[in-house]
């Protein structure tokens, strides 16, 4: 049976990414599972086999030490997923991280963010697009390394926050032309990885389709783990 991947998101009537994503996960081989803070009760017995953490609005600055002076857009969003990938954690569940989601895995390991990186552009604009019209550079090792199988790649853009101190284990995967930080892993036998820009918006890319292709291939070979016990 195809593995069956939970993905975060929020309690949104026009869910977007998530169309998206369940359709790169099918692509992939695989089951998609929404979960938002308002509909994951009935899926709390659901046995998973891997994680994605979507993207959405910014998060409370408070949860990295800052104060911005602006409310949290989505608190209960931002406790829902750092529950959900603390269970990852504990339970080695393949995690992967889109925008908002590798933002928050960062914080989650203790990490910061920039809070707004438009005033750190140099060399790239910050104008929001789905289009692959920015690039990324990879490290030149580790997982994203063999999974993209080049060194720079086109992506899209749709932040304003971005990883500055890393969260411990972690290391960067790849940065943009500004030198901002556009992907972090874990080097150690936990599968993770956190994408800055959105691939659920690239299928026609095969290089995007094989960030969840990967995904998918270490999820059937996990062991199916409850949301709750």
């Amino acid at each position: 049976m195809a593995p069956l991947i939970g993905v975060t998101g929020p309690d949104s009537r026009l869910p977007c990414a998530w169309w998206a994503t369940r359709l790169a996960i099918f692509l992939a081989g695989g089951r998609a599972l929404r979960l938002t803070p308002s509909t994951f009760q009935p899926h709390k017995r659901d046995k998973l086999q891997g994680l994605i953490i979507g993207g959405g609005d910014d998060i409370d600055a408070t949860l990295y030490g800052e104060d911005t002076g602006r409310a949290p857009a989505d608190p209960e969003r931002d406790a829902f997923e750092i529950e959900l990938i603390e269970h990852a954690l504990d339970t080695q569940l393949p995690l992967l991280g889109i925008c908002r989601g590798a933002q928050l895995i960062n914080v989650v390991l203790g990490g910061s963010l920039h809070s707004d990186i438009r005033p750190l552009r140099c060399h790239t604009s910050n104008r929001r697009t789905l289009l692959p019209r920015k690039t990324a550079i990879g490290c030149g090792q580790g997982r994203l390394h063999d999974i993209m199988c080049r060194p720079r790649w086109r992506i899209n853009s749709l932040h304003h926050q971005a990883v500055n101190r890393l969260g411990n284990g972690l290391a960067v995967a790849a940065r943009d032309l500004d030198d901002l930080v556009q992907a972090i892993e874990n080097r150690g036998e936990h599968y993770m990885l956190g994408v800055q820009w959105h691939p659920e918006y690239l299928p026609y890319l095969g290089h995007q389709r094989a960030i969840f292709r990967t995904l998918v291939r270490l999820a059937r070979a996990a062991r199916p783990e409850r949301l709750y016990s």
